[in-house]
């Protein structure tokens, strides 16, 4: 029987879209891109499958759905500029079998005008149909939060820009069915740079926090008390928080690769969020140095490797830096995260501590990259020689704080 929906991506855009559909009922086939990387759970999978998702290798079942959304990753490319070659090839593969009245939606994220331009090329010239008059084609930011409980597919609401007013239309037809509430913009370009505008804020103001951490620890002052207390303004102000670097799968853009224009704080943001490991480092050095020890034969402990909390995902996590940056120095790297069985660094296995307290009394030091909810941090700062948290998240006095 065929589905209603191909999501097309199983990557990080991909495969929460086929969960919330298939948990709306909708029958649901995914297509794979190329080797992706999701974060759902394999019990969340599982359950999925259990609904009646399915894969499928077969390109041929997607010209038989109704609706067909492109999910597929857009990493950052050797200009900088983001790499459009999974969505191109989605795009021709499912070309040759689109049929009229498909619904042909795009979620990953990608320069404004692609849609109307690359994509609808590529969906036209490969299918002989075109857009707006035989099938509907749309854009849709993905705002996907992996792990959030609170922010749901189902409660968050979904903008839809589309080539024609009916394109519009459809897609949100199609994407009421899965969540509460539907935005429709002005058209594809708008939508498109919606998600523009929501990577790049996320960015923006994480590189100022990162950057006030750092004047903060030159000055004497506590970031995290300023923070506190800052958050208590009720309007004109949202707290973002400082970290060892920015990971996650949303790049941001500053359009010069694609468009040869430049938004300036978006790269000043990147600049200032990429200099973060390394600053990581250097407290770590100096934090060792304050209490005799020296970098060079330093034992290490890195807890939680991963780019968010309380997943297995470590898509641009900054672990990844700041190992090969201490390792350069000469320190001698261990690792823990209850998500991650096994990490490699530089084509080499990172030993895996099994008993964590044990590995924090022995390390010289433990730095906290990322705040799981099975830490014990205070047990953990007890334990531990030395411990720097780059996530504020041990108690008051417990640990050095970025």
């Amino acid at each position: 029987m065929p589905a209603d929906l191909a999501v097309i991506g199983l990557g990080p855009y991909g495969l929460p879209l086929a969960q919330a559909a298939v948990a709306a009922g909708i029958s649901t086939i995914g297509y794979r891109t190329g080797p992706e990387q999701g974060s759902l759970s394999a019990a969340e999978q599982r359950r999925m499958l259990a609904q009646g998702f399915r894969t499928t290798a077969n390109a041929t079942e997607l010209g038989r759905v109704r609706t067909a959304v492109i999910c597929a990753p857009t990493p950052r490319g050797a200009d900088g500029g983001l790499d459009l070659g999974q969505v191109e090839t989605a795009a021709r593969t499912l070309a040759a079998r689109l049929r009229p009245h498909t619904t042909v939606i795009l979620e990953s994220p990608v320069p404004p005008g692609t849609t109307e331009g690359h994509l609808l090329r590529l969906l036209e010239s490969g299918s002989g149909l075109r857009a707006g008059r035989d099938f509907h084609l749309a854009y849709s930011p993905s705002r996907v939060d992996p792990g959030n409980r609170d922010h749901t597919p189902a409660n968050t609401p979904k903008v839809i820009g589309g080539l024609t007013p009916a394109c519009t239309e459809s897609a949100a037809a199609f994407y009421g069915r899965i969540t509460d509430k539907v935005v429709r913009a002005r058209g594809l370009r708008e939508a498109e740079t919606v998600q523009l505008l929501e990577t790049n804020f996320r960015h923006v103001n994480i590189a100022l926090v990162n950057e006030m951490a750092a004047l903060c620890h030159d000055l004497g002052i506590d970031l995290w008390d300023v923070l506190r207390c800052a958050e208590t303004k009720p309007f004109g102000f949202q707290a973002f928080r400082p970290g060892p670097g920015v990971g996650g799968h949303a790049v941001p853009q500053d359009l010069t690769a694609h468009a040869g224009r430049t938004l300036r704080m978006a790269e000043l943001a990147q600049e200032v969020n990429n200099r973060m490991p390394r600053y990581v480092v250097q407290r770590a050095a100096a934090l060792l140095n304050e209490h005799g020890k020296s970098a060079r034969g330093a034992r290490v402990l890195l807890l939680g490797v991963t780019y968010k909390p309380d997943l297995a995902d470590r898509q641009g996590s900054p672990a990844q830096e700041i190992a090969v940056r201490l390792m350069e120095l000469g320190a001698s790297v261990s690792y823990h995260d209850p998500h991650v069985p096994s990490w490699n660094v530089l084509d080499h296995p990172v030993p895996r501590a099994d008993s964590l307290y044990e590995a924090a009394a022995d390390a010289d030091l433990t730095i906290l990259l990322q705040h799981h909810r099975t830490y014990d941090l205070q047990g953990l700062s007890v334990k531990a020689q030395l411990m720097l948290d780059t996530r504020g998240a041990t108690p008051t006095g417990a640990a050095h704080r970025l």
